[in-house]
Protein backbone atom coordinates (compact mmCIF):
# COMPACT_ATOMS: atom_id res chain seq x y z
CA UNK A 1 0.00 0.00 0.00
CA UNK A 2 2.76 2.43 0.88
CA UNK A 3 4.61 1.77 -2.36
CA UNK A 4 1.42 2.44 -4.37
CA UNK A 5 1.02 5.91 -2.80
CA UNK A 6 4.64 6.86 -3.56
CA UNK A 7 4.21 5.84 -7.18
CA UNK A 8 1.09 8.00 -7.52
CA UNK A 9 2.79 10.99 -5.97
CA UNK A 10 5.75 10.61 -8.22
CA UNK A 11 3.59 10.65 -11.32
CA UNK A 12 1.76 13.74 -10.06
CA UNK A 13 5.05 15.49 -9.40
CA UNK A 14 6.31 14.67 -12.88
CA UNK A 15 3.15 15.99 -14.53
CA UNK A 16 3.30 19.12 -12.42
CA UNK A 17 6.92 19.67 -13.38
CA UNK A 18 6.10 19.29 -17.08
CA UNK A 19 3.14 21.64 -16.77
CA UNK A 20 5.25 24.19 -14.92
CA UNK A 21 7.93 23.86 -17.57
CA UNK A 22 5.52 24.62 -20.43
CA UNK A 23 3.88 27.30 -18.38
CA UNK A 24 7.29 28.87 -17.82
CA UNK A 25 8.00 28.69 -21.56
CA UNK A 26 4.65 30.30 -22.29
CA UNK A 27 5.25 33.04 -19.72
CA UNK A 28 8.78 33.50 -21.04
CA UNK A 29 7.45 33.86 -24.56
CA UNK A 30 4.90 36.43 -23.40
CA UNK A 31 7.52 38.33 -21.47
CA UNK A 32 9.88 38.24 -24.45
CA UNK A 33 7.10 39.44 -26.73
CA UNK A 34 6.23 42.22 -24.33
CA UNK A 35 9.87 43.25 -24.14
CA UNK A 36 10.03 43.09 -27.92
CA UNK A 37 6.92 45.25 -28.30
CA UNK A 38 7.53 47.66 -25.45
CA UNK A 39 11.29 48.03 -25.64
CA UNK A 40 12.99 46.64 -28.75
CA UNK A 41 10.38 47.63 -31.39
CA UNK A 42 8.63 50.33 -29.37
CA UNK A 43 9.60 53.31 -31.54
CA UNK A 44 8.80 51.51 -34.79
CA UNK A 45 5.41 50.23 -33.59
CA UNK A 46 4.49 53.58 -32.09
CA UNK A 47 5.20 55.26 -35.40
CA UNK A 48 3.11 52.67 -37.22
CA UNK A 49 0.21 53.10 -34.79
CA UNK A 50 0.33 56.86 -35.08
CA UNK A 51 0.48 56.57 -38.85
CA UNK A 52 -2.68 54.45 -38.84
CA UNK A 53 -4.63 56.70 -36.49
CA UNK A 54 -3.19 60.19 -37.10
CA UNK A 55 -2.66 62.25 -40.22
CA UNK A 56 -0.92 65.63 -40.27
CA UNK A 57 -1.90 67.65 -43.33
CA UNK A 58 -1.02 71.24 -44.28
CA UNK A 59 -3.55 74.06 -44.01
CA UNK A 60 -3.05 76.25 -47.06
CA UNK A 61 -3.46 79.98 -46.33
CA UNK A 62 -5.61 82.30 -48.37
CA UNK A 63 -3.41 83.82 -51.06
CA UNK A 64 -3.26 87.61 -51.26
CA UNK A 65 -5.24 89.39 -53.96
CA UNK A 66 -3.83 91.45 -56.83
CA UNK A 67 -5.40 94.83 -57.70
CA UNK A 68 -4.95 97.42 -60.41
CA UNK A 69 -4.12 101.01 -59.43
CA UNK A 70 -7.84 101.88 -59.06
CA UNK A 71 -8.63 98.96 -56.77
CA UNK A 72 -10.12 96.61 -59.37
CA UNK A 73 -9.46 92.97 -58.48
CA UNK A 74 -7.20 91.25 -61.03
CA UNK A 75 -6.59 88.02 -59.08
CA UNK A 76 -8.17 86.54 -55.97
CA UNK A 77 -8.56 83.18 -54.21
CA UNK A 78 -12.00 81.61 -53.80
CA UNK A 79 -13.06 78.66 -51.57
CA UNK A 80 -12.81 75.30 -53.29
CA UNK A 81 -12.80 71.58 -52.41
CA UNK A 82 -10.40 68.80 -53.27
CA UNK A 83 -11.13 65.06 -53.12
CA UNK A 84 -8.72 62.65 -51.46
CA UNK A 85 -8.81 58.96 -50.55
CA UNK A 86 -7.62 57.38 -47.31
CA UNK A 87 -7.17 53.59 -47.47
CA UNK A 88 -9.01 51.11 -45.22
CA UNK A 89 -6.28 48.62 -44.31
CA UNK A 90 -8.46 45.52 -44.26
CA UNK A 91 -10.21 46.13 -47.59
CA UNK A 92 -9.26 44.05 -50.63
CA UNK A 93 -7.94 45.76 -53.75
CA UNK A 94 -11.13 45.16 -55.74
CA UNK A 95 -13.15 47.20 -53.22
CA UNK A 96 -10.80 50.13 -53.62
CA UNK A 97 -11.01 49.93 -57.40
CA UNK A 98 -14.82 49.87 -57.35
CA UNK A 99 -14.83 53.14 -55.41
CA UNK A 100 -12.31 54.70 -57.78
CA UNK A 101 -14.47 53.66 -60.75
CA UNK A 102 -17.47 55.50 -59.25
CA UNK A 103 -15.28 58.55 -58.71
CA UNK A 104 -13.98 58.30 -62.26
CA UNK A 105 -17.49 58.69 -63.67
CA UNK A 106 -18.45 61.51 -61.31
CA UNK A 107 -15.23 63.52 -61.57
CA UNK A 108 -14.49 62.67 -65.23
CA UNK A 109 -11.05 61.33 -64.37
CA UNK A 110 -8.71 60.63 -67.27
CA UNK A 111 -7.15 57.21 -67.83
CA UNK A 112 -3.81 58.61 -66.75
CA UNK A 113 -5.27 59.91 -63.47
CA UNK A 114 -6.91 56.55 -62.77
CA UNK A 115 -3.62 54.72 -63.41
CA UNK A 116 -1.75 57.01 -61.00
CA UNK A 117 -4.40 56.59 -58.30
CA UNK A 118 -4.44 52.80 -58.73
CA UNK A 119 -0.65 52.68 -58.49
CA UNK A 120 -0.70 54.62 -55.19
CA UNK A 121 -3.40 52.28 -53.82
CA UNK A 122 -1.25 49.24 -54.66
CA UNK A 123 1.67 50.95 -52.93
CA UNK A 124 -0.61 51.28 -49.86
CA UNK A 125 -0.25 55.04 -49.63
CA UNK A 126 -2.38 56.39 -46.80
CA UNK A 127 -3.21 59.73 -48.46
CA UNK A 128 -4.12 59.85 -52.15
CA UNK A 129 -5.32 62.91 -54.08
CA UNK A 130 -8.21 62.09 -56.41
CA UNK A 131 -9.09 65.52 -57.87
CA UNK A 132 -7.92 68.95 -56.80
CA UNK A 133 -10.05 72.09 -56.62
CA UNK A 134 -13.37 70.94 -58.08
CA UNK A 135 -16.54 72.97 -58.54
CA UNK A 136 -19.18 73.16 -55.76
CA UNK A 137 -21.55 71.12 -57.94
CA UNK A 138 -19.07 68.28 -58.26
CA UNK A 139 -18.27 68.33 -54.54
CA UNK A 140 -21.98 67.80 -53.78
CA UNK A 141 -22.08 64.85 -56.18
CA UNK A 142 -19.09 63.30 -54.41
CA UNK A 143 -20.85 63.63 -51.06
CA UNK A 144 -23.93 61.89 -52.45
CA UNK A 145 -21.83 58.81 -53.33
CA UNK A 146 -21.26 58.09 -49.59
CA UNK A 147 -18.00 56.25 -50.29
CA UNK A 148 -15.97 55.13 -47.26
CA UNK A 149 -12.44 56.57 -47.20
CA UNK A 150 -13.34 59.39 -49.62
CA UNK A 151 -13.04 62.88 -48.12
CA UNK A 152 -13.38 66.51 -49.22
CA UNK A 153 -10.68 68.94 -48.14
CA UNK A 154 -11.36 72.68 -48.22
CA UNK A 155 -8.77 74.63 -50.20
CA UNK A 156 -8.75 77.80 -52.28
CA UNK A 157 -8.68 78.23 -56.03
CA UNK A 158 -7.10 81.15 -57.87
CA UNK A 159 -9.59 83.12 -59.92
CA UNK A 160 -8.91 85.90 -62.43
CA UNK A 161 -12.07 87.99 -62.93
CA UNK A 162 -10.93 89.46 -66.26
CA UNK A 163 -9.61 86.22 -67.75
CA UNK A 164 -7.11 87.34 -70.39
CA UNK A 165 -6.58 90.91 -69.16
CA UNK A 166 -2.91 91.57 -68.31
CA UNK A 167 -2.34 87.80 -68.32
CA UNK A 168 1.38 88.07 -69.03
CA UNK A 169 1.95 90.57 -66.21
CA UNK A 170 -0.23 88.92 -63.55
CA UNK A 171 1.01 85.39 -64.33
CA UNK A 172 -0.19 81.99 -63.12
CA UNK A 173 -0.08 79.73 -60.07
CA UNK A 174 0.27 75.95 -60.05
CA UNK A 175 -2.16 73.48 -58.48
CA UNK A 176 -0.73 74.20 -55.02
CA UNK A 177 -1.24 77.96 -55.44
CA UNK A 178 2.49 78.59 -55.84
CA UNK A 179 3.38 81.32 -58.34
CA UNK A 180 4.56 80.01 -61.72
CA UNK A 181 4.99 83.22 -63.77
CA UNK A 182 4.52 86.97 -63.73
CA UNK A 183 3.69 88.85 -60.53
CA UNK A 184 2.34 85.62 -59.03
CA UNK A 185 5.87 84.19 -59.25
CA UNK A 186 7.94 87.31 -58.58
CA UNK A 187 6.03 88.18 -55.40
CA UNK A 188 5.08 84.66 -54.35
CA UNK A 189 6.64 85.02 -50.89
CA UNK A 190 4.42 88.04 -50.20
CA UNK A 191 1.24 86.65 -51.75
CA UNK A 192 1.30 83.06 -50.47
CA UNK A 193 1.24 83.63 -46.69
CA UNK A 194 2.33 80.91 -44.25
CA UNK A 195 1.00 77.33 -44.13
CA UNK A 196 -0.61 75.89 -41.01
CA UNK A 197 -0.86 72.27 -39.74
CA UNK A 198 -3.91 70.14 -39.14
CA UNK A 199 -4.05 66.83 -37.16
CA UNK A 200 -6.68 64.31 -38.32
CA UNK A 201 -7.44 61.55 -35.75
CA UNK A 202 -8.89 58.19 -36.89
CA UNK A 203 -10.25 55.08 -35.17
CA UNK A 204 -9.10 51.48 -35.71
CA UNK A 205 -11.09 51.35 -38.94
CA UNK A 206 -9.41 54.56 -40.06
CA UNK A 207 -12.59 56.58 -39.78
CA UNK A 208 -12.06 60.25 -39.04
CA UNK A 209 -13.44 61.22 -35.65
CA UNK A 210 -11.65 64.45 -34.74
CA UNK A 211 -9.69 67.26 -36.34
CA UNK A 212 -7.25 69.46 -34.42
CA UNK A 213 -5.53 72.59 -35.73
CA UNK A 214 -1.90 72.45 -34.63
CA UNK A 215 -0.91 75.72 -36.27
CA UNK A 216 -3.13 78.37 -37.79
CA UNK A 217 -2.28 79.49 -41.33
CA UNK A 218 -1.37 83.14 -41.98
CA UNK A 219 -3.01 84.68 -45.06
CA UNK A 220 -0.89 86.31 -47.76
CA UNK A 221 -0.58 90.04 -48.38
CA UNK A 222 -2.29 91.93 -51.20
CA UNK A 223 -0.47 93.67 -54.04
CA UNK A 224 -1.55 96.77 -55.97
CA UNK A 225 -0.14 97.15 -59.48
CA UNK A 226 0.58 100.31 -61.46
CA UNK A 227 -1.61 98.89 -64.25
CA UNK A 228 -4.88 100.59 -65.05
CA UNK A 229 -7.64 98.15 -66.02
CA UNK A 230 -9.13 100.54 -68.61
CA UNK A 231 -5.80 101.44 -70.26
CA UNK A 232 -4.84 97.76 -70.28
CA UNK A 233 -8.12 96.90 -72.01
CA UNK A 234 -7.68 99.65 -74.61
CA UNK A 235 -4.13 98.46 -75.35
CA UNK A 236 -5.08 94.81 -75.67
CA UNK A 237 -8.09 95.55 -77.87
CA UNK A 238 -6.19 97.75 -80.32
CA UNK A 239 -3.14 95.46 -80.37
CA UNK A 240 -5.28 92.46 -81.31
CA UNK A 241 -6.89 94.47 -84.13
CA UNK A 242 -3.46 95.35 -85.55
CA UNK A 243 -2.08 91.81 -85.31
CA UNK A 244 -5.12 90.35 -87.05
CA UNK A 245 -5.17 93.06 -89.71
CA UNK A 246 -1.47 92.73 -90.55
CA UNK A 247 -1.34 88.95 -90.02
CA UNK A 248 1.76 89.45 -87.89
CA UNK A 249 3.22 86.65 -85.75
CA UNK A 250 2.89 88.58 -82.50
CA UNK A 251 3.04 92.03 -81.05
CA UNK A 252 3.35 93.94 -77.80
CA UNK A 253 2.55 97.41 -76.51
CA UNK A 254 3.55 99.13 -73.27
CA UNK A 255 2.02 102.33 -71.91
CA UNK A 256 3.87 104.15 -69.13
CA UNK A 257 3.86 107.34 -67.11
CA UNK A 258 7.37 108.68 -67.91
CA UNK A 259 7.76 110.87 -64.83
CA UNK A 260 7.40 107.92 -62.42
CA UNK A 261 8.28 104.90 -64.57
CA UNK A 262 4.88 103.36 -63.72
CA UNK A 263 3.64 100.89 -66.33
CA UNK A 264 -0.07 101.51 -66.89
CA UNK A 265 -0.48 98.81 -69.53
CA UNK A 266 1.63 95.95 -70.85
CA UNK A 267 -0.07 93.85 -73.50
CA UNK A 268 0.97 90.92 -75.67
CA UNK A 269 -0.90 89.16 -78.46
CA UNK A 270 -1.50 86.23 -78.81
CA UNK A 271 -2.62 86.03 -75.21
CA UNK A 272 -4.33 83.43 -72.99
CA UNK A 273 -7.00 83.03 -70.33
CA UNK A 274 -5.49 82.77 -66.85
CA UNK A 275 -8.47 80.64 -65.75
CA UNK A 276 -7.82 78.08 -68.48
CA UNK A 277 -5.72 74.95 -67.95
CA UNK A 278 -5.27 74.33 -71.67
CA UNK A 279 -1.98 72.61 -72.61
CA UNK A 280 -1.39 75.33 -75.24
CA UNK A 281 -1.15 77.92 -72.46
CA UNK A 282 2.58 77.38 -72.05
CA UNK A 283 3.14 78.28 -75.72
CA UNK A 284 1.91 81.87 -75.28
CA UNK A 285 2.51 82.79 -71.63
CA UNK A 286 5.97 84.34 -72.15
CA UNK A 287 5.86 88.10 -71.63
CA UNK A 288 7.61 89.16 -74.84
CA UNK A 289 7.55 92.80 -73.78
CA UNK A 290 10.43 91.96 -71.43
CA UNK A 291 11.56 88.51 -72.66
CA UNK A 292 11.93 88.86 -76.44
CA UNK A 293 14.94 90.62 -77.93
CA UNK A 294 15.18 92.11 -81.42
CA UNK A 295 17.15 94.57 -83.54
CA UNK A 296 15.43 97.93 -82.92
CA UNK A 297 16.22 99.53 -86.28
CA UNK A 298 15.56 103.24 -86.67
CA UNK A 299 14.00 103.76 -83.23
CA UNK A 300 17.58 103.40 -81.99
CA UNK A 301 18.55 106.59 -83.83
CA UNK A 302 17.29 108.39 -80.73
CA UNK A 303 20.46 107.20 -78.97
CA UNK A 304 22.77 108.09 -81.86
CA UNK A 305 21.30 111.58 -82.09
CA UNK A 306 21.51 112.07 -78.31
CA UNK A 307 25.19 111.03 -78.24
CA UNK A 308 26.03 113.37 -81.12
CA UNK A 309 24.41 116.34 -79.37
CA UNK A 310 25.51 115.53 -75.78
CA UNK A 311 29.19 115.13 -76.69
CA UNK A 312 29.21 118.00 -79.25
CA UNK A 313 30.10 115.76 -82.16
CA UNK A 314 27.78 117.56 -84.58
CA UNK A 315 26.28 121.01 -84.86
CA UNK A 316 22.61 121.58 -85.46
CA UNK A 317 23.19 122.95 -88.98
CA UNK A 318 25.76 120.37 -90.11
CA UNK A 319 24.93 118.82 -93.46
CA UNK A 320 25.34 115.25 -94.70
CA UNK A 321 25.43 114.01 -98.28
CA UNK A 322 22.74 111.36 -98.75
CA UNK A 323 22.35 111.83 -102.49
CA UNK A 324 23.71 108.40 -103.41
CA UNK A 325 20.96 106.66 -101.45
CA UNK A 326 23.54 104.21 -100.10
CA UNK A 327 26.62 104.21 -97.91
CA UNK A 328 29.59 101.94 -98.52
CA UNK A 329 31.37 100.83 -95.35
CA UNK A 330 35.04 101.92 -95.66
CA UNK A 331 37.34 99.03 -96.47
CA UNK A 332 34.47 96.77 -97.55
CA UNK A 333 32.01 96.30 -100.39
CA UNK A 334 29.00 96.29 -98.07
CA UNK A 335 26.38 98.95 -98.74
CA UNK A 336 23.63 100.19 -96.43
CA UNK A 337 20.74 101.86 -98.23
CA UNK A 338 18.02 104.36 -97.49
CA UNK A 339 14.37 103.50 -98.10
CA UNK A 340 14.45 106.30 -100.68
CA UNK A 341 17.10 108.61 -102.12
CA UNK A 342 17.63 111.96 -100.40
CA UNK A 343 19.84 114.90 -101.28
CA UNK A 344 21.87 116.95 -98.86
CA UNK A 345 20.28 116.72 -95.39
CA UNK A 346 20.95 118.77 -92.30
CA UNK A 347 21.39 116.98 -88.97
CA UNK A 348 17.73 117.50 -87.96
CA UNK A 349 16.53 116.33 -91.38
CA UNK A 350 18.55 113.13 -91.09
CA UNK A 351 16.65 112.18 -87.94
CA UNK A 352 13.29 113.54 -89.09
CA UNK A 353 13.39 111.54 -92.33
CA UNK A 354 15.21 108.58 -90.73
CA UNK A 355 18.03 108.47 -93.27
CA UNK A 356 20.33 105.49 -92.70
CA UNK A 357 23.05 107.06 -94.85
CA UNK A 358 23.01 110.30 -92.87
CA UNK A 359 22.80 108.57 -89.48
CA UNK A 360 25.82 106.37 -90.27
CA UNK A 361 27.84 109.51 -91.05
CA UNK A 362 26.71 110.98 -87.73
CA UNK A 363 27.73 107.75 -86.00
CA UNK A 364 31.20 107.96 -87.53
CA UNK A 365 31.63 111.43 -86.09
CA UNK A 366 30.48 110.20 -82.68
CA UNK A 367 33.02 107.35 -82.71
CA UNK A 368 33.03 103.82 -81.32
CA UNK A 369 33.85 104.46 -77.67
CA UNK A 370 31.50 107.43 -77.27
CA UNK A 371 28.61 105.63 -78.97
CA UNK A 372 29.17 102.50 -76.88
CA UNK A 373 29.16 104.44 -73.61
CA UNK A 374 26.04 106.33 -74.69
CA UNK A 375 24.26 103.08 -75.47
CA UNK A 376 25.20 101.69 -72.06
CA UNK A 377 24.09 104.88 -70.34
CA UNK A 378 20.67 104.60 -72.00
CA UNK A 379 20.27 101.19 -70.34
CA UNK A 380 20.88 98.80 -73.22
CA UNK A 381 22.76 95.56 -72.67
CA UNK A 382 21.48 95.40 -69.09
CA UNK A 383 18.21 94.74 -67.29
CA UNK A 384 15.96 97.70 -66.59
CA UNK A 385 15.22 96.21 -63.17
CA UNK A 386 11.47 96.08 -63.74
CA UNK A 387 9.75 94.02 -61.03
CA UNK A 388 8.84 91.09 -63.27
CA UNK A 389 10.69 87.76 -63.50
CA UNK A 390 13.18 86.62 -66.13
CA UNK A 391 13.79 89.96 -67.81
CA UNK A 392 16.23 89.69 -70.73
CA UNK A 393 19.20 92.03 -70.79
CA UNK A 394 19.66 91.97 -74.57
CA UNK A 395 23.00 91.86 -76.39
CA UNK A 396 25.52 94.68 -76.62
CA UNK A 397 29.04 93.62 -77.56
CA UNK A 398 32.03 95.67 -76.33
CA UNK A 399 33.98 97.74 -78.91
CA UNK A 400 36.98 95.39 -78.86
CA UNK A 401 34.80 92.75 -80.53
CA UNK A 402 33.34 95.04 -83.20
CA UNK A 403 33.94 94.46 -86.89
CA UNK A 404 34.35 97.07 -89.65
CA UNK A 405 30.54 97.13 -89.98
CA UNK A 406 29.67 97.49 -86.30
CA UNK A 407 29.82 101.26 -85.88
CA UNK A 408 27.64 101.80 -88.94
CA UNK A 409 25.25 99.01 -87.95
CA UNK A 410 24.84 100.17 -84.35
CA UNK A 411 24.22 103.75 -85.45
CA UNK A 412 21.02 102.63 -87.18
CA UNK A 413 19.92 99.95 -84.70
CA UNK A 414 21.53 96.74 -85.96
CA UNK A 415 24.08 94.42 -84.31
CA UNK A 416 22.30 95.08 -81.02
CA UNK A 417 19.51 93.15 -79.37
CA UNK A 418 16.98 94.99 -77.18
CA UNK A 419 13.63 94.45 -75.48
CA UNK A 420 10.52 96.59 -75.81
CA UNK A 421 10.82 97.72 -72.18
CA UNK A 422 14.43 98.85 -72.76
CA UNK A 423 13.33 100.85 -75.79
CA UNK A 424 10.57 102.52 -73.77
CA UNK A 425 12.96 103.32 -70.91
CA UNK A 426 15.37 104.97 -73.36
CA UNK A 427 12.58 107.11 -74.82
CA UNK A 428 11.44 108.07 -71.32
CA UNK A 429 14.90 109.57 -70.77
CA UNK A 430 14.07 112.10 -73.48
CA UNK A 431 10.57 112.65 -72.04
CA UNK A 432 12.06 113.18 -68.54
CA UNK A 433 14.59 115.79 -69.74
CA UNK A 434 17.56 113.45 -69.48
CA UNK A 435 16.68 111.49 -66.33
CA UNK A 436 16.51 107.69 -66.35
CA UNK A 437 13.62 106.59 -64.13
CA UNK A 438 13.39 102.77 -64.05
CA UNK A 439 10.06 101.16 -64.98
CA UNK A 440 7.92 99.28 -62.45
CA UNK A 441 4.59 97.44 -62.27
CA UNK A 442 4.04 97.19 -58.49
CA UNK A 443 2.60 100.26 -56.77
CA UNK A 444 2.33 98.92 -53.20
CA UNK A 445 1.62 95.89 -51.03
CA UNK A 446 -0.43 95.51 -47.86
CA UNK A 447 2.72 94.11 -46.23
CA UNK A 448 4.12 97.60 -45.76
CA UNK A 449 1.26 99.80 -46.92
CA UNK A 450 3.86 101.90 -48.70
CA UNK A 451 4.56 102.56 -52.35
CA UNK A 452 7.59 101.49 -54.34
CA UNK A 453 8.16 98.13 -52.65
CA UNK A 454 11.08 96.11 -53.86
CA UNK A 455 14.71 96.85 -54.61
CA UNK A 456 14.48 99.25 -57.55
CA UNK A 457 17.41 100.93 -59.31
CA UNK A 458 17.74 104.61 -58.52
CA UNK A 459 16.83 107.36 -60.95
CA UNK A 460 19.86 109.17 -62.39
CA UNK A 461 20.79 111.62 -65.11
CA UNK A 462 21.94 110.28 -68.48
CA UNK A 463 22.02 113.39 -70.69
CA UNK A 464 21.57 117.08 -70.07
CA UNK A 465 18.13 118.70 -70.14
CA UNK A 466 19.24 120.73 -73.17
CA UNK A 467 20.16 117.60 -75.12
CA UNK A 468 16.87 115.93 -74.20
CA UNK A 469 14.87 119.00 -75.29
CA UNK A 470 16.70 119.11 -78.62
CA UNK A 471 16.05 115.41 -79.31
CA UNK A 472 12.42 115.89 -78.24
CA UNK A 473 12.13 118.64 -80.82
CA UNK A 474 13.55 116.33 -83.51
CA UNK A 475 11.07 113.59 -82.54
CA UNK A 476 8.19 116.07 -82.76
CA UNK A 477 9.31 117.03 -86.26
CA UNK A 478 9.64 113.35 -87.20
CA UNK A 479 5.92 112.96 -86.44
CA UNK A 480 4.89 116.23 -88.06
CA UNK A 481 6.98 115.99 -91.23
CA UNK A 482 8.88 112.71 -91.34
CA UNK A 483 8.25 108.97 -91.16
CA UNK A 484 5.91 109.17 -88.14
CA UNK A 485 3.04 111.22 -89.59
CA UNK A 486 0.62 108.33 -88.96
CA UNK A 487 1.14 108.88 -85.23
CA UNK A 488 -0.25 112.43 -85.30
CA UNK A 489 -3.11 113.17 -82.90
CA UNK A 490 -5.43 116.14 -83.28
CA UNK A 491 -5.09 118.67 -80.46
CA UNK A 492 -1.86 117.11 -79.12
CA UNK A 493 1.81 117.39 -80.06
CA UNK A 494 3.39 113.95 -80.40
CA UNK A 495 7.12 113.16 -80.19
CA UNK A 496 8.13 109.79 -81.59
CA UNK A 497 10.30 107.66 -83.83
CA UNK A 498 9.51 104.86 -86.25
CA UNK A 499 11.56 101.69 -86.66
CA UNK A 500 11.72 99.06 -89.38
CA UNK A 501 14.37 96.37 -89.04
CA UNK A 502 15.11 93.30 -91.09
CA UNK A 503 15.11 90.15 -89.00
CA UNK A 504 18.18 87.95 -88.83
CA UNK A 505 17.57 84.59 -90.50
CA UNK A 506 19.42 81.85 -88.60
CA UNK A 507 19.13 79.45 -91.56
CA UNK A 508 20.93 81.67 -94.07
CA UNK A 509 23.00 83.46 -91.39
CA UNK A 510 22.11 86.95 -92.59
CA UNK A 511 19.39 89.57 -92.41
CA UNK A 512 16.32 88.72 -94.46
CA UNK A 513 14.52 91.19 -96.73
CA UNK A 514 11.35 89.09 -96.36
CA UNK A 515 10.87 89.41 -92.61
CA UNK A 516 10.74 92.59 -90.51
CA UNK A 517 10.21 94.00 -87.03
CA UNK A 518 8.05 97.13 -87.11
CA UNK A 519 8.08 99.52 -84.17
CA UNK A 520 7.20 102.96 -82.92
CA UNK A 521 8.08 104.68 -79.67
CA UNK A 522 7.01 108.09 -78.45
CA UNK A 523 5.36 110.30 -75.85
CA UNK A 524 2.49 112.78 -75.67
CA UNK A 525 1.91 115.65 -75.04
CA UNK A 526 5.45 116.40 -76.17
CA UNK A 527 5.72 119.52 -73.99
CA UNK A 528 4.68 117.83 -70.74
CA UNK A 529 4.51 114.06 -71.35
CA UNK A 530 1.59 112.35 -69.63
CA UNK A 531 2.12 109.00 -71.34
CA UNK A 532 4.78 107.21 -73.36
CA UNK A 533 4.14 104.18 -75.55
CA UNK A 534 6.23 101.58 -77.34
CA UNK A 535 4.76 99.34 -80.03
CA UNK A 536 6.52 96.29 -81.51
CA UNK A 537 4.97 94.18 -84.30
CA UNK A 538 6.73 91.00 -85.47
CA UNK A 539 6.73 90.19 -89.18
CA UNK A 540 3.60 91.97 -90.49
CA UNK A 541 2.45 90.95 -93.97
CA UNK A 542 2.01 93.48 -96.76
CA UNK A 543 2.93 96.92 -95.46
CA UNK A 544 5.70 96.45 -92.92
CA UNK A 545 7.22 99.87 -92.27
CA UNK A 546 6.93 101.11 -88.69
CA UNK A 547 5.22 104.25 -89.93
CA UNK A 548 2.50 102.17 -91.62
CA UNK A 549 2.01 99.46 -88.99
CA UNK A 550 3.16 100.55 -85.51
CA UNK A 551 2.57 104.31 -85.65
CA UNK A 552 -1.20 104.04 -86.29
CA UNK A 553 -1.52 101.67 -83.31
CA UNK A 554 0.34 104.20 -81.17
CA UNK A 555 -2.09 106.90 -82.31
CA UNK A 556 -5.24 104.83 -81.70
CA UNK A 557 -4.19 103.83 -78.18
CA UNK A 558 -2.83 107.25 -77.23
CA UNK A 559 -6.01 109.03 -78.35
CA UNK A 560 -8.21 106.87 -76.14
CA UNK A 561 -5.86 106.96 -73.16
CA UNK A 562 -5.51 110.76 -73.27
CA UNK A 563 -9.28 111.08 -73.38
CA UNK A 564 -9.67 108.62 -70.50
CA UNK A 565 -7.07 110.45 -68.39
CA UNK A 566 -8.65 113.82 -69.31
CA UNK A 567 -5.27 115.24 -70.31
CA UNK A 568 -5.88 118.81 -71.60
CA UNK A 569 -5.07 119.46 -75.24
CA UNK A 570 -2.79 122.15 -76.68
CA UNK A 571 -5.82 124.39 -77.39
CA UNK A 572 -5.64 125.42 -73.70
CA UNK A 573 -1.89 125.62 -72.94
CA UNK A 574 -2.24 127.41 -69.62
CA UNK A 575 -4.60 124.77 -68.26
CA UNK A 576 -2.47 122.05 -69.76
CA UNK A 577 0.68 123.29 -68.04
CA UNK A 578 -0.95 123.35 -64.60
CA UNK A 579 -2.66 119.98 -65.04
CA UNK A 580 0.44 118.37 -66.51
CA UNK A 581 2.38 119.45 -63.42
CA UNK A 582 -0.26 117.95 -61.17
CA UNK A 583 -0.30 114.85 -63.33
CA UNK A 584 3.45 114.36 -63.12
CA UNK A 585 3.45 114.59 -59.32
CA UNK A 586 0.25 112.64 -58.68
CA UNK A 587 0.98 108.93 -58.11
CA UNK A 588 -2.53 107.85 -57.28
Amino acid sequence: MYRMINSHEKKFKNRTAVLLFFLSLWLGAIIFRLIQLQVINHAQLKTSAIKQTENITPIFPKRGSIYDRSGNILARSLPSYSVFYSLFKEEPLENHLKKIEKLRKTLHLTEREVREITSRIKDKKTFIWIKRKISPELSEKVKELHLSGVYLKEESKRFYPYGTLAAHVIGRVNIDDVGASGIEYKYNSILEGEKGKCLILKDAKRREYRVEVLKESIPGFDITLTLDETIQYISEKELEKTIRKTQAKWGCIIVSRPSTGEIMAMANFPTFDLNSKSPTLFQVDRNKAIHHTFDPGSTFKIVTASAAIEFHKVRFNDSFDCSEGAFTIPGTYKKIRDYRRFGILTFPEVIIHSSNVGTIQIGQQVGEDTLFHAIKAFGFGQETGIDLPAEERGILNPPNTWSKFSLASLSIGYEISVTAIQLLQATNIIANEGMLIPPKVVLSTSLTGEKDTGDFPEAHRVISPETAKTVSYLLQKAVQEGTGTSAQIDEYTVAGKTGTAQKFDLDIKQYSSESHMSSFVGFVPAENPAISIVVVIDDPKGQYYGGHVAAPLFRDVAQQVLRYLKVPSKTNPKSQLITAKNWRTNTQ
